[in-house]
């Protein structure tokens, strides 16, 4: 169980992290935008296979 939980832990933790990163990136709102949606659904899928939903 505390292993479930510190990998769901890893993987928020680098999703918010490469959020962080896309903000950085010297590129229009809109692109950000697409790029911030792209990530926020590969975390969650990836939580979801990590949390073993798939």
């Amino acid at each position: 169980m505390l292993n479930l939980l510190i990998g769901a832990l890893i993987t928020f933790v680098i999703v918010i992290l490469v959020l962080y990163l896309v903000d950085m990136l010297p590129i229009d709102g809109r692109a950000k935008q697409i790029v911030r949606v792209i990530v926020i659904i590969i975390g969650i899928v990836s939580l979801l296979k990590y949390l073993a939903v798939f």
